[in-house]
């Protein structure tokens, strides 16, 4: 297609960026239905006992999510978009079997092994589309609706999975709900889904004033240093998406665990499970397009600090109801960073390296999950599961401070606003 005929923005590609909306959503899916059901699954039918052996599965996900968000980058930018969603949708195939037969605990890490690359490859590809899509106007709401619809998912997933799981038992029907969405997910994403990378070459001819068009031919390591270190905004997007998800990592394996041993039902472990990623996802709706009005800088900062409250009140209590105010609180934090976050990369890297960006950017993010699996492991183990939550709260509060002293505001308007003020 030429470029010529392309148009840049949400409304002249709102077909196929619902599109692309929906197939998030199975993405996220896929994760969903994990997590209730692993944790009690790795103590009722396995009889794991220690917390670092239990958070194993976390680790090998995030491990391989984190190294294959790379790769989807550097992929998409050389054979495009479209063939590296398809190909992540083809890896998920075998996971929901291997999970419903798994006759010991490695299968269970395998099969997460294999969604951790699903995952890279799909839910990056489907970031890069969306961005390429919507242009340099609107990437907060493009990233608001791309990762409200992926942890909506998840949340509802997560309910629906526990309340399987309590009344027909941990397997296997709860895992019927992801080889469904491996399914459309095929089928959509091979059917329906165009390639979106001819978007991105448009922008690219159109540089807006927040792109760093000096900087248009970087290789793979001057994008990968300048994400991960050099470049101010850059860096501390990734420093901040990689605590937001150790935290992410850290719920997901020792929150069942958490409210399950204070003697809470399992109904009511699947709630509080949902509830996080539930106001997280619907949360983005909001804060992705408050990010394109306000600006990212403090609405990540105030989100990380939100979810450093958060997770302190999690740690110091012990009821139903303070768990439910403290997981609701936990997501409000984390939809203020999310998407916004994604946004601020959207805003520096130029269209030319963009997708390697994210990639890099995604890579340490989601290396998050990895560090939440150990770190919440080994304290768990050495101390309590208490004592775990409040280092993930610390580590919040640390990293709130870092945004606030390094990172500059990188939304074009806001940039205009200060400029014309000073």
């Amino acid at each position: 297609m030429s470029t010529t005929a392309l148009r840049l923005g949400l409304r002249a590609n709102l077909a196929q960026f619902s599109l692309l909306v929906v197939v998030n959503a199975l993405v996220g899916g896929m994760v969903g239905q994990e997590q209730t059901v692993l944790p009690l699954l790795a103590e009722q039918e396995f009889h794991l006992t220690g917390y670092t052996f239990l958070l194993s599965y976390v680790l090998v996900f995030g491990l391989s999510k984190a190294a294959t968000n790379y790769f989807a980058g550097t992929w998409s930018d050389r054979f495009g978009r479209k063939p590296v969603l398809i190909a992540g949708w083809l890896i998920a195939i075998p996971v929901p079997a291997m999970l419903i037969f798994a006759p010991n605990w490695g299968w269970i890490v395998a099969a997460n092994l294999l969604l951790g690359i699903n995952q890279g490859l799909t839910w990056s590809t489907t970031v890069i589309m969306k961005v390429d899509l919507v242009g340099p106007r609107q990437r907060g709401l493009a990233m608001g609706f791309n990762e409200a619809a992926g942890y909506g998912a998840v949340a509802v997933t997560s309910a629906l999975a526990g309340y399987l799981a309590e009344h027909f038992g941990l397997r296997p029907i709860p895992f019927l709900l992801g080889a469904a969405y491996v399914v459309l997910g095929i089928a959509l994403s091979t059917l329906a889904v165009r390639e979106t990378r001819e978007h991105a070459h448009l922008e690219a001819t159109n540089p807006t004033r927040g792109s760093d068009d000096g900087h248009t031919e970087l290789t793979n390591r001057h994008v990968f240093t300048r994400t991960t270190l050099t470049e101010p905004a850059l860096s501390s997007a990734s420093q901040a998406g990689l605590v937001n998800n150790l935290n992410f990592g850290l719920s997901w394996g020792l929150f069942p665990l958490l409210f399950a041993g204070a003697g809470l039902p399992v109904g009511q472990v699947g709630l509080l499970v949902a509830l996080y990623p539930a106001v997280w996802g619907t949360g983005q709706l909001a804060t992705g397009a408050l990010s394109d009005r306000w600006g990212r800088k403090h609405l990540i900062t105030t989100g990380m600090l939100t979810q450093a409250a958060a997770l302190a009140l999690i740690a110091a209590a012990g009821t139903f109801p303070t768990w439910a105010l403290a997981t609701v609180l936990l997501g409000a934090g984390t939809a203020m960073v999310y998407p916004t976050l994604l946004a601020a990369i959207g805003d520096v890297a130029h269209p030319s390296w963009r997708a390697r960006s994210v990639g890099v950017y995604r890579l340490w993010r989601d290396s998050g999950y990895a560090a939440g699996a150990v770190l919440g492991g080994i304290v768990a183990d050495l101390t309590d599961l208490r004592a775990a939550v409040w280092a993930a709260a610390i580590l919040s509060l640390a990293s709130a401070c870092s945004l606030a002293l390094r990172m500059y505001e990188t939304h074009p308007r806001s940039q205009r606003t200060n400029e014309s003020t000073t």
